[in-house]
């Protein structure tokens, strides 16, 4: 509840004043002179100062002066009581920084009426003052985002130059205007991992992509690199391509893996039969957008090799890992799925946030071909 802090040599009006305010549910604090009065306003920090003007020791005007000047107590608002008629009064009370007067003898509502617009308007400033911080801390926040997400780029063109083979002739900083990025993760590693040896992990990974290269690669991917456990592709519109765009050749293969992906299921069912694993599963991601390619010359001593980088494909290293998480086997950005309208059958949408954009993420599901 508010505190307010009423100072006033007349207990009547102390009294007055005091059981006014408590009826409205205020706290209340009184002091019968000015000095004990700024005592308690500088010890309590209260909410609202209501103060007489002619007192002993301080009058209302020092007492208003002091707190205005005082860091720690300048915004606290303050009401002054005055039995003072003449206007000269008023007016240095308000030209001080009062940010009230009531002339005695007041009505109770009266009294009411100009403590409640005092704590109002006190409540509105903080309520600014919190917008004013959260806007700032937004775009820290923003701004954060920002350089870890150039810092994670960084990271992940080192990371990945030790994992991705060369892949084909791709000329050293390339770019592309327009291409769709496909990622496909395998679902439960962790748990794979538990459950087999790495030997039997690595020969049911080879298993799905030896099975899965060819398809890839049938329907033009432009680049197609291995991350851990996952497969990264570049689709673009080249003059081989041009009867088909790179989005519904992405789409296509990322049919085509879904397809493997029950072939291989299907193996692990019959050669793990008692180990109690999980369905084998894909998450594959495709967005579209702008792609560069950044050479990597000098990370690992090997020449003419370069890694796709910018938000199109971060987009969509990150999609599966985004929240709210999806289920889904193949899920597209609605800017993939521009590409590809009237040719697809979609499922379920979402909207998903992505680590590193401000904005989530339109997201469709991609069920098959129309």
């Amino acid at each position: 509840m508010p505190l307010i802090v009423v100072i006033d040599d007349d207990a009547g009006t102390r009294m007055l004043v005091g059981q006014v305010l408590k009826k409205e549910g205020h706290e209340v604090m009184v002091a019968e002179d000015g000095a004990k009065g700024l005592a308690l306003v500088r010890q309590h920090k209260p909410d609202l100062v209501v103060s007489d003007v002619q007192m002993p020791l301080l009058d209302g005007f020092e007492v208003l002066d002091r707190v205005r000047n005082d860091e720690a107590l300048a915004t606290t608002p303050v009401i002054l009581l005055t039995s003072l008629q003449d206007r000269s009064h008023m007016r240095q009370g308000m030209t001080t920084g009062a940010d009230d007067y009531l002339t005695k003898p007041f009505a109770p509502q009266e009294l009411r009426e100009a403590v409640s617009a005092q704590l109002n308007k006190r409540i509105r400033a903080d309520a600014m003052r919190v917008q004013v911080v959260d806007k700032a801390v937004q775009l820290a926040l923003e701004d954060q985002r920002q350089k870890v997400g150039d810092l994670y780029e960084m990271r992940m063109a080192r990371s990945l130059s030790e994992q991705w083979p060369d892949s084909g002739p791709v000329q050293d900083n390339e770019k592309f205007t327009s291409a769709t990025v496909l990622f496909a993760d395998m679902r439960d590693y962790g748990l794979w991992t538990q459950h087999l040896t790495s030997a039997e992990l690595s020969d049911i990974v080879q298993q799905f992509y030896s099975s899965v290269g060819d398809t890839v690669y049938l329907f033009g991917a432009h680049t197609m690199q291995f991350v851990g456990d996952g497969m990264l592709c570049v689709f673009v519109d080249a003059s081989d391509t041009l009867s088909v765009n790179h989005g519904l050749r992405a789409v296509r293969a990322a049919l085509g893996l879904a397809d493997a992906t029950k072939r291989i299921d299907a193996y692990v069912r019959q050669r793990f039969a008692e180990r109690g694993l999980p369905r084998f599963s894909m998450g594959v991601a495709l967005h579209s957008g702008p792609v560069a390619f950044a050479s990597l010359d000098g990370l690992i001593g090997r020449a003419g090799q370069t890694t796709p980088v910018g938000e199109t494909v971060a987009v969509a290293l990150k999609l599966f890992q985004g929240q709210p998480p999806l289920d889904w086997t193949i899920a597209a950005s609605v800017q993939a799925v521009r590409l590809v309208t009237g040719a697809v059958r979609t499922g379920r949408r979402a909207l998903v946030q992505v680590a590193g954009r401000n904005q989530p993420m339109d997201t469709v599901e991609i069920v098959g071909l129309a």
